[in-house]
């Protein structure tokens, strides 16, 4: 259970360092390319710690996965961006596969 916590806030930090990537405007601005540096940089030894007690086809899927679900929530809810059926269709189909894939135990 404690590496799938690891594995939620690993998820968080990346999705932190992506939405501070939009925000650099390709690294011109220094606080968000800062945060970009730091959210992948804890993102990433978080989720090296999770990895020592998940198998890695199901953790990077399930990392990869709800941090596209919150990266597209952010897009949505912080930088305006537009979804239609065919994003909400993928959303489901791809939160889905995160389940099936850590039922596989």
């Amino acid at each position: 259970m404690a590496a799938y916590l690891l594995l939620g806030c690993a998820i968080v930090m990346e999705v932190l360092g992506s939405s501070m990537l939009k925000l650099s405007q390709g690294f011109k601005r220094l606080l968000p390319s800062m945060g970009v540096v730091v959210g992948y940089g804890i993102a990433f030894y978080l989720f090296s710690i999770a990895l020592k007690k998940l198998p890695l086809g199901v953790a990077y899927a399930t990392w990869s996965g709800v941090g596209t679900i919150l990266t597209v929530w952010i897009g949505v809810h912080v930088f305006k961006e537009k979804m239609n059926k065919k994003t909400i269709l993928g959303l489901v189909l791809l939160l889905a596969g995160i389940v099936l894939l850590n039922l596989q135990k």
